[in-house]
C-alpha cells in the first residue's frame, strides 16, 4: 500500500545511523547568496550510505549533485552556506566539528576524488612525494609513509610503482593519475569515498579498471562510496542503491536494479530514455529527450518542482508539491516525490519517431557516391629527437550520407587522421586524400573556398574554437556570413532555427562564451559548425561534456541533419553505445594502425578483432543481460616510439597465437566469409566489407567469442538468484 510519510525525516533514525551508517544526510538545505538574495540549490535532501555499501547520486548538470559532496566535506564556496539539516559522517556531526576536529575528519575518515585527476595533483612535486604526503597527514612517518605509498600504488594496479613514484603527474596518462589520485583518497582507510564524475572523458577500457579498482578495494577494505555521476551505466554497475537529484530535490531513490527497471518518477523515466541503449540506432528510432530546462534556484516556490517539464504534470502538480511517496518493492523501499508516480512509466515520448518514410536516409543506399577518401595516410611527429608514428598506412572511404565511427583507446591516432582530413596536420609522403574523386590539398589553407566549407570540425572542447570575447549571435553569425554569404533577416531567421535545434535557449545570444557552462559552449560549436552546408562534419568527443538529455537532442540533431542534407561524419568517441547508435560503418585504431573495419552491426555483433572485443567488454550497460565478461588488457598501450613488431596488439593480446604474432604483420581477413580471405594492400576493399586484421583465422574467432558469450551466460543464471546486491552490475 501507497503511503506518503508527514515529513522526509521519518524515515531516518539519527541515533540508528550513527552506528551502522557511513554518511546521513537528514533535510539538507543549501543556499548561494548572489545579487544580494539567498537562492536555494539544495532543498530538504536526506539519505544515508550504509557502511561498506555504494551509493549513487545522478541527474543533470546543475542539479547539485557536487554541491552535496562540497556539503559534506564542508567545502562550499564562501557565498554557500548550509541553511538546514544535519551531516553525520561515521556518527560525527559535521556542521558542530571545530577546526581541528574538522582537519581530522578529512584526514582520516573521508576522502574525495575528483573529475579531473590532473587537476588535483600539484603538477610542481614528484607522484612519489605527493602519496606520501597523504600517508603522513594520516599520522605516518616519513619513512613508513615512503613504504606505504609503494605498497598503495601497487594495490592500485600501477605497473612499476618505484619508477612512478620519480614521475611528474604530466608525465602520467589520464587513467594512472586516476589512480594515483585514487591511491591518495584510500591513504587514510577512510569510512567514506567520495567520487566525483571519476570516469569522464577516460577511455573505455581505462574506465572499466578505474571501476574494477574501485569495487575491488570497497570490497577489501569496507569503504563506503557515494558515487556521483551522469553515467547511469556506470551508477548501474558500481552502486546498489541510488538517489536522482533534480534541481536541488531528491525525486527519486532506491534500489538500482529497482529504479532503473520501473522508475518511479518521471524525470528518471526521462533520462533512461534518453540513453543510446543496446538495439537502438538511427535508423530505428530516435532518442526520447526531456523538454525544457532546469528552472533558475529558489524560482519554484510551490507545487513540484518538475512540472513545468513533466508531461504528466496537471494543477494539482502545479499547487501541491508531492510528498516522498514510499513504497515496498522487490529489493527494498523505492522513494518518488511524484503525485502519479504508480504512472510514470507510462509517461508519453517528448520527441516524435522519425516518420516511416525517412526512417532509412542515404545511408541505406549501398552505391552512394564516396564524398571523401582517405589512401595510405601516415603520420609521424618528431618529439626529442625521436620519430613518433602517430598514423601507420591508413585507408578509409566515407560515403554521402554515412557515419563512420573511430574508435580506440586514447594514443590511437583517431585525432590524427581527423586533423589530416581536414588539412590541419601534413601527411607523410605517399598519402592521397580525395573530395568528391577531386584531389583534396593536404593543408587547408591550400584548399579552395569551398573545399573549406565542404569540411567541418566539432571539437571536444569548444574552448579551444570559441573567442571568449565574444557573444554567441556573432560568433554563429559571422559563420553564416562567411559560409553562406547571408545578410539582414536572413541571418535572424537561420540563427534562430539554429539554436533551436541545438536546444541553445534565446537568452543566451547576447552572452559571452566564458559565461556559458560546458555543455551550452558545445552547442554553440555544433550550431557554428552546421551553419553553412558542410559535405562532412568531423565531431571531435562533441557529446562527452554534455548531460544525456542534452546528448540525445543532440544525437537527434545529427541524424536529422543527416537525413534532410546528406551530409557524412565522422564521429570520434570514447562512449561506444553513442557510436553504436550513430555510426553506420565502425573503425578501430589501435597505435595508429588501423585493426578492423566494418558496418556497424557486423562490428558489433561479431566477429571481432580481440582488440575490439576487449573494447565492448568494457562497456558498462544498464541491463543485465547485455553484460559480457569482462577482458582485462595486460599493461598500458605501447609507445608508438618503439611499437611492437609484427602485430602492434601482440603485448596485450588475450588470444595471442605465437611467434607469428610477434613476428609478422597481420593480412586483412574478410570477417563475412569463413575462410581466409586478404583484401589487398593497405586494406583498400570495398566500403562495405567487414575486414579484420588479425593471423586468427576468422571462423576461430567466431568459435572463441561465442564459447566466451555462452559461458557469461551459464554462470549469470547459475549466480541471478543467489546473487548478494553489492554485486548489482559487476557480472565478471
Amino acid at each position: 500500500m501507497n503511503s506518503a510519510p508527514p515529513s522526509p525525516f521519518a524515515a531516518f533514525d539519527v541515533s540508528k545511523s550513527d552506528r551502522t551508517d557511513a554518511l546521513t544526510l537528514v533535510g539538507l538545505t543549501v543556499t548561494y547568496r548572489t545579487r544580494g538574495r539567498d537562492r536555494e540549490v539544495l532543498q530538504d535532501v536526506s539519505f544515508r550510505v550504509r557502511r561498506g555499501e555504494a551509493y549513487g547520486l545522478v541527474g543533470e548538470s546543475g542539479c547539485g549533485k557536487s554541491t552535496v559532496a562540497m556539503a559534506i566535506v564542508r567545502y562550499l564556496p564562501r557565498n554557500g552556506t548550509v541553511k538546514a539539516g544535519k551531516i553525520m559522517i561515521a556518527g560525527a556531526d559535521v556542521q558542530k566539528l571545530d577546526a581541528d576536529a574538522l582537519r581530522e575528519l578529512r584526514a582520516n575518515r573521508i576522502s574525495m576524488v575528483y573529475q579531473d585527476p590532473g587537476r588535483a595533483l600539484n603538477p610542481s612535486l614528484t607522484i612519489g612525494r605527493q602519496v606520501c604526503e597523504a600517508f603522513e597527514a594520516a599520522g605516518a612517518t616519513r619513512d613508513d609513509a615512503l613504504h606505504s605509498a609503494l605498497d598503495m600504488l601497487e594495490r592500485v594496479r600501477i605497473a612499476a610503482p618505484e619508477r612512478v613514484m620519480d614521475s611528474y603527474p604530466h608525465q602520467l596518462s589520464g587513467g594512472m593519475q586516476q589512480r594515483v589520485v585514487i591511491a591518495m583518497a584510500l591513504a587514510s582507510n577512510p569510512a567514506l569515498l567520495i567520487l566525483d564524475e571519476p570516469t569522464t572523458g577516460l577511455d573505455a577500457t581505462v574506465e572499466a579498471e578505474v571501476l574494477d579498482l574501485v569495487a575491488q578495494l570497497r570490497e577489501e577494505l569496507g569503504t563506503a562510496v557515494l558515487f556521483i555521476s551522469h553515467n547511469l551505466a556506470v551508477i548501474g554497475r558500481m552502486c546498489e542503491r541510488v538517489g536522482v537529484l533534480y534541481a536541488g530535490k531528491l525525486v527519486e531513490e532506491g534500489a538500482t536494479r529497482d529504479v532503473f527497471t520501473r522508475p518511479r518518477h518521471p524525470y528518471t523515466v526521462g533520462l533512461l530514455r534518453c540513453l543510446p541503449t543496446i538495439g537502438r540506432s538511427k535508423d530505428r528510432e530516435r532518442l526520447d529527450t526531456i523538454a525544457g530546462g532546469l528552472p533558475s534556484p529558489g524560482s519554484v516556490t510551490q507545487g513540484c518542482i518538475y512540472a513545468e517539464r513533466c508531461r504528466l504534470a496537471d494543477e494539482r502538480c502545479r499547487r501541491e508539491a508531492p510528498p516522498p511517496y514510499r513504497l515496498s518493492v522487490a529489493h527494498g523501499d523505492q522513494m518518488a516525490r511524484c503525485h502519479y508516480h504508480e504512472r510514470a512509466i507510462e509517461l508519453p515520448r517528448a520527441t516524435p519517431d522519425a516518420p516511416v518514410e525517412n526512417q532509412r536516409g542515404p545511408v541505406a543506399d549501398s552505391s552512394a557516391a564516396v564524398v571523401l577518401r582517405a589512401c595510405k595516410l601516415s603520420k609521424t611527429f618528431h618529439v626529442s629527437g625521436a620519430s613518433l608514428r602517430a598514423l601507420d598506412d591508413v585507408s578509409i572511404d566515407l560515403a554521402g550520407g554515412e557515419t563512420l565511427g573511430l574508435v580506440g583507446e586514447s594514443g590511437s591516432g583517431k585525432t590524427t587522421l581527423a586533423k589530416l582530413m581536414l588539412g590541419l596536420l601534413t601527411p607523410d609522403a605517399g598519402g592521397v586524400l580525395e573530395l568528391d574523386g577531386a584531389p583534396l590539398a593536404a593543408r587547408v589553407t591550400r584548399r579552395s573556398d569551398e573545399q573549406v566549407k565542404s569540411l567541418q570540425i566539432v571539437f571536444q572542447n569548444p574552448d579551444s574554437a570559441l573567442n571568449r570575447a565574444h557573444s554567441v549571435k556573432r560568433l554563429i553569425g559571422r559563420a553564416l556570413t562567411r559560409l553562406t554569404g547571408l545578410r539582414g533577416p536572413a541571418i535572424d531567421t537561420r540563427l534562430a532555427t539554429l539554436t533551436s535545434a541545438v536546444r541553445l535557449p534565446e537568452r543566451y545570444l547576447d552572452s559571452r562564451t566564458r559565461q556559458l557552462s560546458g555543455g551550452l559552449k558545445q552547442r554553440v560549436a555544433i550550431a557554428r559548425a552546421f551553419a553553412g552546408e558542410p559535405r562532412v562534419v568531423v565531431c571531435d568527443e562533441p557529446t562527452s561534456a554534455l548531460d544525456v538529455s542534452v546528448q540525445a537532442a543532440i544525437l537527434n540533431l545529427l541524424a536529422d541533419l543527416q537525413r534532410e542534407r546528406g551530409v557524412s561524419y565522422v564521429f570520434i568517441s570514447h562512449d561506444l553505445h553513442v557510436v553504436r547508435y550513430l555510426a553506420d560503418r565502425i573503425a578501430v585504431l589501435y597505435l595508429g594502425r588501423l585493426l578492423e573495419i566494418g558496418p556497424a552491426a557486423a562490428v558489433f555483433d561479431g566477429p571481432q578483432h580481440p582488440y575490439t572485443e576487449a573494447l565492448l567488454s568494457s562497456v558498462p550497460s544498464l541491463n543485465a543481460h547485455d553484460k559480457q565478461a569482462r577482458i582485462r588488457l595486460s599493461g598500458d598501450l605501447p609507445s608508438a616510439v618503439s611499437p611492437p613488431s609484427g602485430c602492434v596488439f601482440h603485448t596485450r593480446c588475450p588470444r595471442k597465437l605465437g611467434a607469428i604474432c610477434e613476428q609478422q604483420d597481420p593480412p586483412f581477413l574478410d570477417a563475412d566469409a569463413d575462410a581466409d580471405a586478404t583484401s589487398g594492400e593497405g586494406g583498400a576493399a570495398p566500403s562495405a566489407a567487414h575486414r579484420i586484421r588479425c593471423h586468427i583465422p576468422v571462423d576461430t574467432l567466431r568459435a572463441l567469442q561465442s564459447a566466451s558469450r555462452d559461458a557469461l551466460n551459464e554462470v549469470s543464471a547459475d549466480d541471478q538468484s543467489s546473487r548478494a546486491p553489492r554485486d548489482i552490475g559487476r557480472h565478471e
